[in-house]
């Protein structure tokens, strides 16, 4: 965690979505340095009741859990009321559902999140707001050239390479979910402007680690390895090259709570977060690297692309960087490794697994 003392102090903190992914690990580690945490959560992804269970067999009463839907406006009023601060993540997350049914993924992206905004500014407290946002607000970015190298595209303009893509790239919502997103992305920032709420966003690239339950449409990283280590195969939808600059969940972590601990210095503000392109990584190069650390062939079947898919995102983080004061990430290979290991442990019945910290042995 980097360096606030005081991050076990004062009222509890308020986390939609938060028996998920990245929801759970916040909570984690907002209750071991003492905080009190409301985990609101509709439990309706599969595997997530896993992941409240376990913060609550971790940290007992320190974790409070409401089971209630982002669109139950006093639900969200009641867990409002005391909270001294609010993450929010609860969503829908895959742009195949938005598309099946883009009703619901407005209902619960972007009238969710009024929602909150709502409850939080009926307070009347200055209450900080962080939102999970998503580099699809920057479209399929299909006007940038791109090359192909080593099996992953790359940009052919040096810069763009080198830094990846910045905040000051034009937004563009594409698919329904894209714009839900994007509007609530949106409406978050608005309401510092309009209100004064201490509001931040953060655009998150692909987020990988322990507590992640991959699917096929959301958590690719994990799903590759899950399928993997169960030796079944992977589908690809596209030509497997497309690039995305990955991180690892507890550097993410850090994120969040210093754009939280910051929230005066960054009211409205929007920030890419994500690995950079140092831990850029196409989707034949991981599954060239599990291939490699498991010592067998994984099987793999192409599928066309999907609806707004970017062949290439990679974040430029260096303005979240120095507004937050964040380190340097974690070496994909080594978060990875982390991640692969605490998989295996979840086969074999155990809470936390020996050696997680220990990298995926494989070549570079």
């Amino acid at each position: 965690m980097s360096g606030d003392p005081d991050i076990g102090s004062g009222g509890p903190v308020l986390i939609t979505g938060g028996a998920g992914f990245i929801g759970s690990n916040l909570a984690d580690r907002l209750a071991s340095a003492g905080r009190d945490v409301i985990v609101y959560d509709a439990l309706s992804r599969p595997g997530v009741e896993r992941n409240l269970a376990w913060l609550q067999e971790r940290h007992g009463a320190r974790i409070h859990a409401i089971r209630a839907d982002i669109r139950d406006r006093d639900a969200l009023a009641a867990a409002a009321r005391e909270a001294e601060a609010c993450f929010h993540f609860a969503a829908q997350v895959a742009v195949t559902t938005s598309l099946v049914d883009p009703r619901e993924d407005f209902r619960v992206n972007l009238e969710g999140t009024l929602n909150v905004l709502e409850a939080l500014r009926e307070q009347g407290r200055r209450v900080p707001v962080v939102f999970a946002s998503t580099n699809k607000v920057y479209g399929d970015l299909a006007d940038v050239a791109l090359a192909i190298e080593d099996e992953a595209y790359r940009p052919v303009d040096p810069d763009l390479r080198q830094r990846g893509v910045s905040e000051a790239r034009p937004l563009d919502f594409h698919t329904p979910y894209g714009c839900s997103k994007g509007a609530a992305d949106q409406y978050v920032l608005d309401y510092a402007r309009s209100y004064g709420l201490p509001t931040a966003v953060l655009r998150m690239s692909c987020i990988y680690g322990q507590r992640q339950m991959g699917t096929e449409d959301q958590g690719w990283v994990a799903h590759f390895l899950i399928r993997a280590l169960d030796g079944e195969p992977i589908s690809i939808y596209g030509d497997g090259r497309q690039v995305r600059d990955i991180l690892d969940v507890s550097d993410a972590v850090d994120a969040y709570v210093a754009c939280w601990k910051r929230s005066e210095a960054v009211a409205g503000q929007a920030f890419n977060l994500g690995g950079g392109p140092q831990n850029a990584v196409s989707l034949r190069q991981l599954i060239a690297h599990i291939e490699q650390a498991i010592g067998r062939k994984v099987e793999t079947r192409y599928a066309d692309w999907r609806a707004g898919d970017q062949r290439y995102y990679v974040s430029d983080p260096s303005r979240a960087r120095q507004a937050l004061g964040l380190g340097e990430p974690t070496p994909w290979r080594a978060g990875v490794g982390r991640l692969a290991r605490w998989l295996e442990g979840e086969r074999a019945g155990r809470t936390a697994p020996r050696n997680a910290n220990a990298p995926l042995e494989a070549a570079s």
